[in-house]
């Protein structure tokens, strides 16, 4: 869910399609969006001699490309031999109950409510379906209960909602927190500095191969919008409404109610530091 980033040097890109790394190669969705960018990615990942592989957000309810990820997987060898969901967000989890259906398996998420067949997801979770070796990392903000995969072994983590491939994300507020998010971005970076991950695996927008510049520039886009918010508010726009009009100006306004939710989360912050 795109928040339309309004500065210089964001991550930039073409649609993806096919292999991105050794180990992951993604399906896009058929559903395009303002919200959604080109659609949701949904990535395969399996270890090159295994023929067992991973899903990740099948995506929304739609029979074709349902079908279409599991045709992928197994023109490369490979049968699903499970389903991991990112967040419960439509675009991500809404075809996944029919996807379990589909290949027999069972899926797992952070909120027990989507797990179907097989038990939730926790931090220090380690999958290792058919060899490989995939790290849950939470990473609340986006929604609660966001979640990335770090894949060691291509330097890369799947980053669902938290970071995209292009612009930024939505704070989904109430569900969404802001300090949440900033935490889980400071995480990620501690993931580009100390693991060695370099490559981003979005859930939407294409594969970013500087995973540490795009973390420091969604913090500082973070940075520069709770300036412009809280500005906005000294000048005497109280209203959520009223902030988006002055600080997303020159935003689409197909995207204002998107940006309503994160200018929620960040009213909410910023009263709780004390700031305004």
């Amino acid at each position: 869910m795109t928040d339309a980033a309004a500065l210089p040097g964001q991550p930039r890109g073409g649609v993806i399609s096919g292999p991105a790394t050794a180990r992951a190669r993604c399906v896009l969705a058929p559903n395009p969006s303002p919200m959604t960018l080109d659609g949701t990615n949904t990535w395969i990942i399996a270890e090159p001699d295994s023929d067992l592989a991973v899903v990740i957000d099948p995506g929304p309810l739609d029979e074709a490309h349902l079908q279409a990820v599991i045709d992928t997987a197994a023109q490369a060898g490979k049968r699903i031999g499970l389903t991991l969901l990112t967040h419960h967000h439509a675009d991500h989890a809404e075809g996944a109950g029919r996807f379990a259906e589909l290949t027999r398996t069972a899926v797992r998420a952070l909120d027990p409510a989507l797990s179907l067949g097989g038990e939730g997801l926790a931090a220090g979770d380690v999958i290792t379906t058919g060899g490989l070796e995939l790290r849950v990392v939470p990473t609340p903000g986006h929604t609660a209960d966001s979640l990335c995969f770090h894949l060691p072994a291509d330097g890369a983590v799947l980053t669902g909602d938290t970071i995209l491939g292009r612009g930024t994300t939505v704070v989904a507020h109430p569900d969404g927190r802001l300090g949440d998010y900033l935490d889980s971005l400071r995480r990620l970076r501690s993931l580009t500095v100390d693991d060695g991950v370099s490559t981003v695996l979005p859930g939407h927008g294409p594969v970013l191969n500087d995973a540490q510049g795009a973390v420091e520039f969604y913090l500082a886009h973070r940075a520069h919008r709770l300036a412009q918010v809280e500005t906005a508010v000294e000048s005497g726009h109280r209203t959520p409404a009223e902030v988006v009009a002055n600080v997303y100006a020159e935003v689409d306004r197909s995207l204002w109610p998107a940006a309503e939710m994160s200018v929620r989360a960040q009213l909410e912050y910023l009263g709780e530091h004390g700031l305004i």
